[in-house]
């Protein structure tokens, strides 16, 4: 993320992919910064760079990768939710009425890029969800459980590949996850002087395994009525599973990745 708050001053930073997403741009005027290429357009633009330099995320990437070719397709539809949705939702309950699989994107990293390249089809929250469909070329829909989200990340990736962000609006499932979004919950607005919840504690996630957070009991009258309390969030969720899903153009997406290997291929002469 390129935002000088989270990054050691006084120190060579090179430039690879990242991108904006909050607070101050960096001044990348400055000589300790070496900006190679960067996520898309709009960060282009917003670093002052040529249009050109925003090629892509380096996500799409992994692709390459000979673990992650030619896997069998095992999974219908699965649900990709944003890290707080895992964190203060009940998505996993809401995903099995709503006819997906549920992926939590904390868990570990290999094991969630399987399972994504091994989906038919992804309902994304999550923007790497989306990224890493895209590029294994998996049909895709974009959800959204606030209506204050930052776009300008989606955007920034979307223009970089020739398609368009365009989030179908899925309620929360949980008053604790209102509280986290600032946002409604039955009609309940929970503005910002409501105290923010404390986080689940995950599961243990063995070795190659999807972390899961440990979900409280849905069996009897209080699960009955949590389940009925996420039913907007259910039904909404059904709907982005039937919607007519989206890829970025055919030859879009492979013309970014040469780009972007021509640019480690300059980093690699300059640096090694």
């Amino acid at each position: 993320m390129l935002n000088p708050v989270l990054l050691p001053k006084g120190q060579k930073k090179l430039v690879v992919g990242s991108g904006y997403g909050y607070g101050e741009a960096p001044n990348i005027s400055d000589p300790e910064w070496d900006v190679r290429c960067v996520r898309g357009p709009l960060t282009a633009a917003k670093l002052g760079l040529p249009a050109d330099k925003g090629i892509v995320d380096p996500a799409v990437m992994i692709t390459d990768m000979a673990e992650f070719q030619n896997l069998p397709k095992i999974h219908e539809k699965t649900f990709v939710p944003h890290w707080e949705s895992a964190e203060f939702g009940m998505w996993p309950a809401v995903c099995e009425p709503a006819g997906l699989t549920y992926l939590d994107p904390r868990g570990e990293a290999k094991a969630v890029i399987r399972h994504i390249a091994q989906s038919k089809m992804i309902v994304a929250e999550s923007m790497h969800g989306a990224i890493l469909a895209d590029a294994f070329r998996v049909p895709w829909v974009a959800v959204s459980t606030s209506r204050s989200i930052n776009n300008f990340k989606w955007n920034d990736w979307a223009a970089s590949v020739g398609t368009t962000y365009n989030p179908r609006y899925v309620p929360v499932s949980t008053r604790a996850e209102a509280v986290r979004k600032r946002s409604r919950f039955w009609g309940i607005r929970f503005d910002k002087d409501q105290p923010a919840p404390a986080p689940h504690a995950p599961a243990e996630a063995g070795s190659g395994d999807i972390m899961t957070r440990t979900e409280p009991s849905q069996t009897g009258i209080r699960g009955m009525a949590k389940q009925f309390l996420a039913s907007p969030s259910i039904l909404a969720l059904w709907q982005a599973g039937r919607a007519e899903p989206q890829l970025s153009p055919e030859g879009r997406l492979e013309e970014r990745k040469a780009q972007f290997r021509t640019v480690l291929d300059g980093i690699r002469r300059d640096y090694f």
